[in-house]
């Protein structure tokens, strides 16, 4: 159905063409699952971009053959690609939020695409999009069809997005990270959905992901990219159990097993060079584990309750608040690592909202080493613990500034809880930082869209060490990063974690991932917790069904292909 030979994408610049793709050969035939994985960076969304003909300029092809069926890409005018874009060619985005228009119904999106190919009335147009809501499996689709984007739930929206992408019996699906922000139970529902439509409707995936587990799931073959080079593909079985290429065997020993606990990710090589230099960070280490503030401290919360206003449906009735955190107890011991795991909506991020103060419970107690922590607009901001409690976010981009440098950033808590008085001392001290976490002392004069992903969240985890914490919050710190970068960044925090005796709430919606980092876990639903203990407890033995159901629905390596322990 679709074949790919001798690929080539450059981007031209003042300083030469870049090229971002090279020589890539790939082939999908109709119902077949191809999986596109690789680094950031290795050039699979250009692919994908370059296929439906979505390439920004200064992007360009520079040299290959694309061919749907018998119609060849290359040669289709501006017009006649943006006939065959939607109807015969579909694309599914990483965030169905931006994808789908907020201003609009769903009802109006679906009836839009579809006449925008179809020749058809306006009512055969909503019975057909009432017909797919329902083949996504939403519940009352035709009353659904009303609301607006912004009233269905992350997984809700991402299967609107594919009634979309399916609505003009497309032959091809380019799906780009469809399930990235999605947790384990959403995910496993979309993987479906995606089997069944290549099954039932014998429709072509494109399946771009950095997450090698689903494609172990779901993927009939896979293709393996780096730096815009094809390293190896084939059937999935083949590829990935018995890979031939080092940087394919790296990049599974890379994947997180489920089913045990290791000591160290693996990380595969670099051929990358950073700026040399002789700085290790010693005297960034030195100074944050000068006097008691290196001591370990414990946290502890007790029957600790979050509720938020609900909605006014009438002038007569009060509203309901809706309950996020009900009656949630448990201790961290000093230095130890606390995963915390659950469904989107579980409670998980609210959790950490209150433990930093930016939410106020409505009943409970919360304490840091004995002492009680206010919550909310109690919790002034001179208030000891706004220092002693730091947060690494999701997203690293949004929560770096990016009209200043790096170094203005980091010098922030320094001088904000007046740590370094001198200016001079206070960029030394940055920079030793930055070398601390693995970072080039060149980075400090640039700013944040100057780095990678994982190089952003590096400088993130440097800003909240310059506070002196004595605990480290971490919220899904790598769901949008790849394997690789994962293992580097989550060994940082394990050495990190070790050598300053930090106290860390680790949450994530990858259990992989939490079996690896924590000594203990709690496990949320609807804002209540199902199970708590040992984490090798909880893996090994739940007790919870719910546990149970989460870790059934994590996709997971066949033990045969991951690296011995």
């Amino acid at each position: 159905m679709l074949r790919v030979e001798k690929l080539t994408v450059k981007f031209a610049s003042r300083f030469g063409d870049f090229t971002a793709v090279e020589d890539m050969d790939m082939a999908i035939a109709p119902g077949e699952i191809h999986g596109l994985v690789g680094e950031s960076g290795a050039g699979k969304s250009t692919v994908g971009a370059a296929i439906i003909g979505l390439l920004q300029k200064p992007g360009y092809v520079a040299g290959g053959t694309m061919t749907l069926g018998e119609t060849d890409l290359r040669s289709l005018d501006r017009f006649e690609a943006h006939v065959l874009r939607g109807k015969r060619i579909s694309m599914i985005f990483q965030d169905p939020q931006t994808s789908l228009n907020p201003l609009m119904r769903i009802e109006d999106q679906l009836i839009e695409t579809i006449l925008a190919h179809e020749d058809m009335p306006v009512e055969d147009a909503k019975q057909r999009a009432v017909d797919l809501l329902e083949e996504m499996g939403i519940n009352n689709a035709a009353d659904r069809m009303q609301s607006y984007p912004h009233q269905f739930s992350g997984g809700m929206r991402q299967r609107v997005v594919i009634a979309l992408a399916l609505c003009t019996n497309p032959e091809l699906i380019i799906a780009d990270e469809p399930t990235t922000a999605l947790d384990v139970a959403v995910q496993s529902q979309v993987l479906d959905l995606i089997r069944r439509l290549a099954d039932v409707h014998k429709v072509g995936f494109m399946l771009i992901t950095h997450d090698i587990g689903v494609i172990a799931q779901i993927a009939d073959t896979v293709t393996v990219m780096r730096r815009g080079k094809l390293i190896e593909n084939g059937p999935t079985a083949e590829v990935l159990g018995k890979p031939k290429h080092d940087y394919t065997k790296q990049l599974m020993n890379a994947v997180p097993p489920l089913d045990r606990k290791i000591d160290r990710f693996m990380v595969p090589n670099s051929e990358d060079t950073e700026e040399s230099t002789t700085n290790t960070g010693e005297a960034a280490k030195d100074w944050l584990l000068e006097g008691e503030k290196s001591a370990p401290v414990g946290l502890t919360l007790k029957d600790v309750s979050v509720a938020f206003p609900g909605v006014r449906t009438s002038i007569w009735k009060r509203p309901t608040p809706f309950v996020a955190l009900e009656d949630i107890s448990f201790d961290v011991a000093p230095g130890s690592v606390m995963g915390v795991v659950g469904e989107s909506g579980s409670g998980k991020s609210t959790l950490a909202k209150a433990l930093t103060g930016l939410v106020k419970p409505v009943s409970g107690t919360m304490t840091l080493g004995g002492t009680p922590l206010p919550g909310g607009k109690d919790r002034s901001r001179h208030h000891p613990s706004r220092q002693l409690i730091q947060m690494v976010f999701q997203d690293p981009f949004s929560s770096l500034n990016s009209r200043h440098r790096i170094g203005a950033i980091l010098a922030e808590p320094l001088w904000l809880y007046g740590l370094v008085d001198d200016e001079d001392a206070r960029r030394k001290l940055c920079a030793d930082m930055l070398a601390l976490v693995g970072m080039a002392p060149g980075a400090i004069d640039k700013y944040p869209h100057q780095f990678s992903g994982g190089q952003r969240q590096r400088i993130a985890v440097a800003r909240a060490l310059l506070a002196r914490p004595k605990v480290l919050i971490c919220d899904e710190p790598t769901s949008a990063l790849d394997v690789s970068i994962q293992a580097q960044l989550l060994n940082l925090l394990k050495d990190l974690q070790t050598a300053f005796g930090l106290t860390v709430v680790f949450i994530s919606h990858n259990l992989s991932v939490v079996r690896q980092m924590s000594d203990d876990v709690v496990v949320l639903r609807n804002g209540r917790i199902q199970e708590q203990g040992g984490s090798e407890q909880v893996y090994g033995a739940p007790q919870a069904d719910y546990t149970q159901r989460l870790l059934e629905l994590t996709p997971a390596m066949p033990k045969e292909w991951l690296a011995p322990s």
